[in-house]
């Protein structure tokens, strides 16, 4: 970001205690300001560009506060973070309705010259959906495009494991700040998808810990950044099908894979409202009208490599092992 000035009102007004659209409207405000005028300012002064009260009391101390301390704790946690004005914010978010007015992050940024694949459904998935999610992030990777997720147990970590496994960036946006993983089971994931010149992408400042109201939020931030969104197996009342609803209001791409699990309910009703079934990325790749070939960066064994077997990829062993070293025991 530019000056101590632009960082520390951007930091504020993502502090407000008003909605993600508001912050944007207030922002254009007052960027071209000196951030004094900003923290002159008094709640009926923002009521009035806003358009509308702000229904939750604060004040102007309190916030300029908390600002600073996001972000001192960003530059002690090494988290980077870019505002709605940056040249370097993802350009798809700038089409959103309510995009966050600042983007924290660890590792890298999305390409924004390659679109992104979104992946999410169930957390409980059968083990057809697991190895589906798998193999089609993997094939997405190793045709050299990076998939979105949500880096929740499940499908999502199933999607950011199949791209890792062709050796291609994946990018996780956390219902939490970057700094705390959200669940502790998929640090080690998060350390891969940073390894592999990924990031973990929130609207949360540095210190957020996780909340449940804070994950239907994020989903519309998974589906903006991406270019289409591959349900794969979903109940009727859940997450991902709050993500396809984002996708569909956002005019992004949506399809679905087939199942006949009872966790898959969601998605089959998707399918039966006339949203596309496809059983792989080339099907979707087709779809955009783009070449089909493979990532010159994947190795020939990562690109040609036989699907895993269920009994490997969800091996006792292999998890527990997984699982002690997130959990660093």
């Amino acid at each position: 970001m530019g000056d101590n000035g632009e960082r520390l009102l951007a930091l504020s007004i993502a502090r407000l205690p008003i909605k993600a659209h508001d912050k944007i409207v207030l922002y254009d405000f007052f960027s071209s300001k000196n951030d004094a005028v900003f923290f002159e300012s008094s709640d009926i002064d923002l009521a009035r560009i806003m358009g509308h009260p702000i229904q939750k009391s604060f004040t102007m101390d309190a916030i300029r506060s908390l600002a600073e301390e996001d972000a001192e704790l960003a530059e002690r946690r090494h988290i980077h973070f870019i505002s709605w004005s940056d040249a370097a914010y993802p350009p798809l978010l700038r089409e959103m309705y309510d995009p966050p007015v600042v983007l924290f992050y660890r590792g890298k940024l999305p390409n924004p010259d390659v679109p992104l694949i979104a992946m999410v459904g169930t957390r409980h998935p059968s083990a057809g959906a697991s190895m589906a999610a798998y193999t089609i992030a993997r094939e997405f990777g190793g045709m050299g495009y990076s998939v979105v997720s949500g880096l929740a147990l499940g499908i999502d970590a199933m999607s950011h494991r199949g791209c890792l496994e062709a050796k291609a960036a994946t990018f996780a946006v956390l219902g939490s700040s970057p700094d705390e993983v959200y669940p502790k089971a998929n640090r080690l994931l998060a350390r891969r998808i940073l390894e592999r010149d990924g990031g973990l992408l929130s609207e949360y400042p540095p210190g957020t810990g996780p909340a449940k109201w804070q994950f239907p939020v994020r989903n519309r931030i998974i589906s903006a950044l991406a270019r289409g969104l591959l349900v794969v197996e979903a109940p009727e009342k859940s997450g991902a099908l709050i993500t396809a609803r984002f996708a569909l209001e956002q005019n992004r791409d949506l399809w679905v894979t087939p199942t006949d699990s009872p966790t898959g309910k969601g998605t089959a009703k998707l399918a039966e409202e006339g949203v596309k079934v496809v059983t792989s990325a080339t099907e979707i790749l087709k779809d955009w009208g783009r070449a089909i070939e493979k990532n010159e960066n994947v190795s020939e064994n990562a690109f040609n490599s036989v699907r895993k077997s269920e009994e490997e990829l969800f091996s006792p062993e292999s998890l527990a092992a997984e699982l002690a070293e997130s959990l660093g025991i």
